[in-house]
């Protein structure tokens, strides 16, 4: 029987995570490698995916770190990958369902910015749903099979504290605009977060005599050098008064991939600082 400890090990267990060369995707897979794991980091920009290699490289010099330039909106990429996956490794053992069409504030995004609802664009909708919500279906019927094959699998869904409450619009206002020209948290972003909730339990049900667990993070906003006012309206909501590190949810997620969380499905971890609680 395994120790405490032990149980967080995942050791030469393959890790799927999509968005992987993003912010949070290269801290998913920071989690993944501090249990022994092995991180396949799937996006769509080849560049991005080796700059994000590199970067691990240089902190786990002995670890194995694969990528793949893959679009999760497209099934036969997704067929194709899963193939070579089981060729190089044998197995899928974990999925985390991370990519989205993020609108951040200290980026520019196209879905964020002054479209308000009324004006929102069909296509942008069309595209953010499609990789936030639709590729997360495909991942997960494409490499579940793999997992209900071998007789076990684990999926995790990053969804947000947005996936729990509605965004408040006020923390994205600037004074002296006018209101049709502020800027707006996108109505797919919401959408989706939630989407992911409800995902997570239809399979954890669906899956559930089949020893695949699929459970929800929903973390808050990153501290990631957005604007000053920006962060100070935001933390006004959070008890703990501060948005989160970017190290933080390290653990969690190793937490909800490893047996340490063996009796865990369907459930929706909130790791926001306290802000859904007012």
């Amino acid at each position: 029987m395994k120790n405490l400890l032990e149980k967080f090990s995942i050791k030469d267990k393959t890790c799927i995570i999509t968005g992987g060369a993003g912010l949070l995707g290269l801290q998913h897979a920071k989690a993944v490698l501090e249990g022994e794991g092995v991180p396949v980091l799937l996006d769509i920009s080849e560049e991005a995916l080796q700059r994000a290699k590199n970067l691990l490289s240089e902190e786990y010099p002995n670890n194995e770190i694969s990528i793949y330039k893959v679009d999760i909106t497209n099934e036969s990429e997704l067929e194709k990958t899963r193939e070579n996956l089981l060729k190089e490794y044998g197995h899928i053992d974990i999925l985390i369902n991370n990519a989205a069409n993020n609108p951040k504030m200290e980026k520019k995004s196209s879905n964020l910015g002054n479209i308000r609802f009324d004006n929102f664009p069909i296509e942008i909708w069309l595209e953010d749903v499609a990789v936030g919500l639709t590729g997360a279906f495909l991942c997960s019927k494409i490499f579940g099979k793999s997992m209900e094959d071998n007789g076990q699998g684990v999926i995790l869904n990053i969804s947000s504290d947005l996936g729990v409450i509605a965004p408040d619009q006020r923390i994205y206002r600037e004074e002296g605009k006018a209101a049709e020209d502020q800027t707006v948290k996108p109505v797919t972003y919401s959408v989706i977060k939630h989407g992911l909730v409800g995902l997570t339990k239809y399979l954890a049900t669906y899956w559930a005599d089949k020893n695949i667990r699929v459970n929800t993070l929903c973390p808050a906003g990153v501290e990631n050098g957005q604007d000053e006012g920006f962060i100070k309206r935001l933390t006004n909501l959070v008890p703990m008064g501060r948005m989160a590190n970017v190290d933080e949810y390290q653990s969690t997620v190793l937490f909800m991939i490893s047996d340490a969380s063996s009796y865990m499905t369907g459930a929706m971890v909130i790791v926001d600082g306290g802000r859904t609680c007012w």
